[in-house]
């Protein structure tokens, strides 16, 4: 029975001549340039996560009363402002709601006018 030993000049016993002796010089000679030009410099990497868009204000800061909605929610706090400002919103809401009532408008109509009160408040700035 033949028994194969390692040792560190290469492998003694049944393997190839190809194996010995090139183990020990292949990294440290000339291939070990041609493995580094093997390897990518650069690594591709996938697509960026996105963030989720968020509910901004395309004209925020701009409009004729956006000043004036910026020193009030300086002046009366962040959390005390949103709360007024749904407050003036939906009051609005409701002024629109019975105005469609008295003119015998649907729901679609009043739907409409609801978002162009939005976009309006937005171009005049109460909504910055």
């Amino acid at each position: 029975m033949a028994v194969a030993s390692i040792s560190a000049t290469g492998v003694k016993g049944g393997f190839g001549t190809s194996f010995m002796g090139e183990w020990g010089t292949s990294m440290a000679g000339e291939d070990s340039t041609m493995l580094a030009r093997s390897v990518p410099t650069q690594v591709r990497v996938g697509k960026p996560l996105k963030m989720p868009p968020m509910m901004k204000n395309v004209n925020e800061g701009k409009g004729l009363f956006a000043p004036a909605v910026v020193v009030t929610r300086n002046i009366v706090g962040k959390k005390r402002f949103n709360q007024l400002r749904g407050k003036a919103i939906a009051l609005h809401s409701q002024v629109i709601t019975e105005f469609c009532k008295s003119i015998g408008a649907d729901a679609k109509q009043r739907q409409g006018l609801i978002r162009l009160a939005k976009k309006n408040g937005e171009k005049l700035g109460f909504l910055a």
